[in-house]
């Protein structure tokens, strides 16, 4: 398992230098391998951390990212994909992207699968996804990162109301 993760991360790493070698993969002696841990491991705010979460809509298999602490909302998946979002387990996660749960980012996949951002990321200049293992990650901008992973953007995530705009109970 060990070599597994090291083979992630420098699958992530080739990546970059390949494509964009100016991005640095970042590694951190912290876990971040929850949206709470990589905020803190980066010192940004939870919703900054591009979480990206495995999916199967019918036959498909996609990686979905969104900010930090967005929820999936079924409904607005479905009317996209036609299908109930189901989510992948553990080991199909890293069969599938050859990256394990906690360290799962649309770069470097082990086997290609379309990837889609969410627009709750474009609120930020800088957003931090993992980069192939627990402890790694990169800072870029949410543009760049769809446009270096071929990812169209979608809206799935549910809509969050801000405290001024809630109605009194």
């Amino acid at each position: 398992m060990r070599k597994a993760l090291i083979m992630s991360l420098l699958s992530v790493q080739a990546f970059f230098a390949e494509h964009a070698p100016e991005i640095e993969v970042i590694v951190t002696e912290a876990s971040s391998a929850t949206v709470l841990l990589a905020a803190a491991a980066h010192g940004v705010e939870p919703d900054q951390i591009a979480k990206s979460i495995c999916l199967r809509a019918g036959e498909e298999t996609m990686v979905v990212v969104m900010a930090g602490t967005a929820r999936l909302d079924n409904r607005k998946f479905r009317s996209i994909f036609g299908a109930k979002p189901r989510m992948l387990g553990g080991d199909e996660v890293v069969d599938r992207t050859g990256h394990p749960v906690g360290g799962v980012c649309p770069f470097g996949l082990a086997s290609p699968l379309p990837v889609y951002c969410d627009i709750s990321l474009k609120r930020f200049d800088v957003v931090v996804p993992a980069a192939g293992a627990t402890n790694s990650a990169v800072r870029i901008s949410p543009l760049r990162m769809a446009d270096l992973t071929g990812a169209a953007w979608i809206d799935v995530a549910q809509d969050v109301v801000v405290a001024d705009e809630a109605q009194p109970p």
